[in-house]
Order: structure tokens, then sequence, then C-alpha cells
């Protein structure tokens, strides 16, 4: 047994910052991890596989190509999976070892095993057969998401599979169905059909990510048909069933039933809380097992935090790593402030999508009065060279003070450039900044300054003086 300051479970991005920032106040920090590696889901199963897995397929694809050297223009004409997870696996393990150093050298007690609350300051963590109790002034529960496997999908691990288990897979499909529009749905849509498998993608909304701004999914809905994806959209899947050849039958609730190789059922994650025992200390997840936080982590047990993906939207890593920090700072005094107005989002479909700040519907709800600036990649030099045509950068400004609320940015890119935005709104700024600034040239930053000028040239009297 050990007594510690901080105990953390979980060791992906919200336990990571979690237990280097205590350890960097000089607290006596262990952090609890079940699987044999750290990392969580976002290092072997999330987004650095599945990013890795993008790079790969935009390389060897040669997309980034295509509009100089011809729409049949590829690196490699028959594309494996050894090709693709090779760049995978060779990021994940430097990743792992990247993580499991940092932990070290702020003398972070890396500790395996399954972790239960026995009462409210104890964890009982378990490992192969030897069961060790360990106690903590301050507990955070970082336990991340698993895919939801509902029992009426008969999954297994070649034809019908859950968004971990594509990386899996022995070869590539020949054909793929996927369930759900959601992030992690869309952005795999749009990397298989780069690799030329015909891919469906299965929505019940009227249109996918309905909190990203409208026209820039409608651009990327029209370049994901491009490229192969057919979309059906405010369609339900009301069964599915493996035939004796091996082929996949979806049933439709409207269309006419689907045949598939391969189907990937994309509906939503669920808080990897089971077997934690939180009964045990009068917590009590959700139905997806998500916990309840205030504002600084806390759940409803004062000296217990919970951050990250386990406890729902947005559910990004970058947001995780700002939450972990963020606990462990309330927990032990240090003054910490995290500015959720401003958070950026990252979609690493193909074209990427990146934004910060409000939208055209949302400024429209609140009658607040706006303007739109709005700068082609087509017509950005830089966008000429790397062959991106279709990408956009669009600002939202207030008419009145200039004041700029909202970045939403498609194509090559984006989500480096959202932090350009990002910062000019954190101070207030307005779009007079972007105007009044040199950019380097030929760069996609030049967009900022193109969009600004076509913003504010579309207002009365465009150049009356802000006081």
């Amino acid at each position: 047994m050990a007594n510690y300051d901080l105990l953390v479970i979980g060791t992906g991005p919200a336990g990571q910052k979690a237990a280097v920032q205590a350890a960097k106040l000089g607290k006596k920090v262990g952090i609890i991890e079940r699987n044999a590696v750290v990392g969580g889901v976002c290092i072997n199963t999330g987004t650095i596989p599945s990013k890795s897995f993008r790079e790969a397929v935009l390389y060897l694809s040669g997309f980034q190509q295509r509009t100089l050297y011809g729409a049949g223009y590829r690196v490699k004409e028959r594309i494996t999976v050894e090709d693709l997870v090779f760049r995978t696996s060779h990021v994940k393990t430097n990743e792992i070892q990247t993580v499991q150093n940092q932990l070290q050298r702020n003398s972070i007690d890396i500790i395996y095993g399954t972790a239960s609350f026995i009462d409210p300051h104890r964890l009982l963590v378990r490992h192969a057969s030897e069961t060790v109790e360990h106690t903590a002034h301050f507990i955070v529960i970082a336990v991340g998401t698993e895919p939801a496997r509902p029992p009426e999908i008969p999954f297994d691990t070649t034809s019908i599979i859950d968004t971990d288990g594509l990386l899996a897979l022995k070869q590539i499909p020949q054909s793929i169905v996927i369930v759900g529009g959601g992030v992690i749905g869309t952005e795999y849509a749009s990397m298989l059909a780069m690799l030329g498998i015909p891919v469906t993608l299965i929505d019940k909304r009227p249109r996918l990510l309905e909190f990203v701004d409208t026209e820039i999914i409608e651009a990327l809905q029209r370049q994901m048909k491009e490229i192969g994806v057919t979309l059906y959209h405010e369609e339900e899947v009301v069964g599915i069933q493996k035939e004796p050849d091996g082929q996949v039958t979806v049933t439709l609730q409207n269309a006419a039933p689907l045949s598939t190789s391969t189907l990937m059922y994309a509906i939503g994650r669920v808080g990897a809380t089971r077997g934690l025992q939180l009964e045990r200390i009068g917590l009590a997840p959700d139905s997806r097992g998500r916990l309840a936080v205030n504002e600084h982590f806390q759940t409803a047990v004062s000296h217990i935090y919970a951050a990250g993906d386990v406890i729902g939207f947005p559910a990004l890593a970058s947001t995780s790593m700002q939450q972990g920090r963020h606990a462990a700072c309330h927990a032990f005094g240090l003054p910490d402030r995290t500015d959720t107005a401003l958070l950026p989002y990252g979609i690493y479909t193909i074209p990427e999508i990146s934004m910060v700040g409000r939208t055209e519907d949302d400024l429209a709800h609140d009658n607040v009065p706006f303007g739109i600036g709005t700068a082609q990649y087509r017509e950005i030099a830089r966008g000429q060279i790397i062959g991106d045509k279709t990408g956009m950068l669009k600002l939202l400004f207030h008419r009145h003070t200039r004041e700029l609320l909202g970045v939403h940015i498609i194509g090559d890119g984006a989500t480096e450039l959202i932090h350009i935005g990002q910062a000019v709104m954190a101070y207030h700024g307005k779009i007079d900044y972007f105007i009044d600034t040199v950019f380097n040239y030929p760069t996609l930053a030049e967009c900022y300054k193109v969009a600004a000028l076509n913003g504010i040239n579309r207002l009365p009297r465009p150049w009356l003086p802000i006081p």
C-alpha cells in the first residue's frame, strides 16, 4: 500500500496532464493504467492512430497533388493494410515512449492494473493475480470512453466492427457502410474513400456535424461525394445481418437494403466507468457511463475529480489535457482558468475542418448584427502552390464594433490556421488587425487578410474608424 497526494485513474491526455501538473507542484502522484502500455484511447486506438492513418492515406493516395498532376495520380497503385499501419505503428510507439518518459521524469508512479473504489479515499488495483490498496487525498477519474456496442449488433472482428476495429483489420475492405455521421464516422468515411473503397455513410440527421457552420459542412459534403462517399441523410438502420458468404446486409428504414463487405458501427461512445464500483462512493454515471462535474471538474464527491472524455462533450484530446490540468490545479489551490468559449475544434476529415467561436446560426438566433468575410484558397497563391483549390476561410464579426466573433475553415492546414483567429478573439480583437498586419507571402495565413478585407468592404462606409 502507498499513500498519495493524488491518484489518477487513466493515462490518456486528461490523466497525463493532471498527474504531471500535480507533480510539478511537488506532490506525490500515482497514475493507474489498466492496459499494458500508457496513453489511453488517444494514443493506442483513437486520435494518434487515426490521424497517422489519415496522413498515410493522403501521402500514398497522392490526393494533395491531384490538382497539379491529374486525378489519376497516386504514389502507390496498390495500397495495403501494411502500408497504412507502418506509419501508424511507428508514431504510436514513439508517443507511448514519450508519455512514459514524461511520467517517469516527473517521478510519477505508474501503477499497472484495474482500479476500483473501496471507499472515497481508497482504491483497489488488480493486476494479474495480485491486488494492492492505495490511498489518496485527491483522486482524478480519467478513464476515457469505449465504443458503444449495442447487444443487437452482431459484432465480430472482420465484417461488423466498431470504430476501434478498423485498424485491426487484416486487409482493406472491398466496400464499407458506416453507421453514424458523427466526427469519427465522418473522418473515417473520407479517409477510406480516398483509397478508392466504395463508402456509404448513414446518419439520421439532416446533415453531417450539426454543430459546425452550415456553409462549411455543405462544402465538406460536396467534396465527400466527389471522392466517392454515398451519403444517406435522415435514414436509420433497422437491421444488420451477416450472410453465409461473408457479406453484410444492412436493412434501412426508408431506402432499399445495402450489401457490403464491412460495416462499421460508429454511433457514440460510452464512459469506461464499469468496474470502478462508483456506487461505493455515492457516484452514479448517466446512461452512457459519463460523470457530471462542476466548472472545476469536481464530481459530487468534492475531493474526486473527473476529466476528459468520461465527462462527455466536447471529448477532444486538446480539451481533455486542459481539463486534467485544471482539476489538479484546483485540488491543490493553484489558480487556473479554462476559457470554454474559445475552445478550437479540429475535425480530421479530408479536407480537414476547424472552427472557434460562434456560428452564423448561433449569432442569428441571438439577433447579433454580424458581418461575414471569406477567402477562397484558390485565390491565394499558397493554395495554388499546394494544389488545394477548394479550401475556404470564413470570418464572422460584429457589424458595429468589428470585433471578431468566429472563425471557420475547411481545407489544408485548417487545424493549424485556426489558432491565429483564436488568439485575436482571446483579446477581443477586431478584423482590422488582419487588415493592418503584414503576413508572410505566400502563406495560407494570408487568407485572414483577404477575408477581413472581403468582410469590411461589404459594410456601408467600411472605412469609418472604430473608437
